[in-house]
């Protein structure tokens, strides 16, 4: 049996209801500039893809954890580690296809939609989807090409946040020299 998780390092914290606020003032900000919900999920995917790439070497230097050898194993270090370190939330990892590249981050809370209740011209608005492209970014630094999107969401009445992975590519890592024997 592996051993469990690694106990979380300590990073400096932020109040929780003024971070929950302040993305809320950014997404309203962004429906506001582009006023289409399609382009405002787009963009806060990219914006969360954008955190993801730089938050990854954060994750690495705190929490000392070694690679990931399998989509499976990086999945629930996301769901056990990154998730808990960052937003001091866990999820469960569920639903794996049989071939083992796709399966479902479920969360039973959310703090980025603290606070929030959409109104109805708003239901296309994926208000969370930050949160994809963090995991999207911070994958595809260690060599894992996933798609990632929500498929259960409170905000729309489900009953958890259930994230989506699929895993596209899992690459060899590549070096830019060659060992000369």
């Amino acid at each position: 049996m592996p051993p469990g998780p690694r106990p979380l390092p300590q990073l400096e914290q932020i109040n929780a209801e003024i971070f929950t606020l302040t993305y809320g003032s950014l997404v309203r900000q962004l429906i506001a500039d582009f006023e289409d919900l399609d382009e405002v999920n787009k963009q806060l995917e990219k914006m969360g893809y954008n955190i993801g790439v730089r938050l990854i070497d954060e994750f690495l230097a705190k929490s000392k954890q070694g690679r990931c050898n399998s989509f499976r194993e990086a999945a629930e270090v996301v769901a056990r580690q990154a998730l808990p370190m960052f937003l001091n939330v866990s999820a469960a990892v569920t639903n794996w296809s049989s071939d083992g590249t796709e399966c479902s981050l479920v969360l039973t809370d959310n703090p980025l939609a603290d606070f929030v209740e959409l109104p109805d011209e708003y239901r296309a608005l994926r208000y969370s989807n930050l949160l994809p492209g963090v995991i999207r970014g911070a994958l595809e630094m260690v060599n894992m090409e996933v798609d990632c999107r929500f498929v259960q969401d409170m905000l729309k009445g489900a009953d958890c946040y259930e994230l989506r992975l699929r895993l596209k590519e899992h690459k060899d890592e590549q070096f830019p020299f060659k060992d000369d024997d």
